[in-house]
């Protein structure tokens, strides 16, 4: 029997990260702690979640926060925020619709992991 969830006030993220040049790897580390830190706090909810990465190298993180108040929440706190400024010093957080991929229906992404 499949477990059900109750996804009631919960919201979809899209989390876009491109890399400065050189800072790929360093990007992709943060981005792999971002998500469990997430969890860890309770503003994430354990629902399976997907990163892949679009022809440029922008990276994609599709997850689900537990609320909107978990958003704010994230923004207040420390650990979410270290995280969040050491990306900012190595990468940019461009418009999904930035994307060329974004430019037709139904677009695909590599996965990655």
């Amino acid at each position: 029997m499949e477990k059900k969830v109750d996804t009631r006030g919960t919201v979809m993220a899209m989390a876009t990260y491109k890399a400065k040049p050189g800072n790929e790897a360093a990007l992709m580390q943060l981005v792999e702690k971002h998500l469990p830190a997430l969890r860890e706090l309770g503003l994430a909810t354990d629902k399976t979640n997907y990163v892949a990465q679009a022809k440029d190298g922008t990276i994609i993180e599709v997850f689900e926060w537990t609320s909107t108040s978990a958003i704010s929440a994230a923004h207040q706190h420390p650990a979410i925020s270290a995280i969040w400024e050491k990306m900012i010093l190595i990468g940019e957080f461009p418009p999904i619709s930035t994307l060329a991929e974004t430019q037709r229906p139904f677009p695909g992404f590599a996965m990655i992991g």
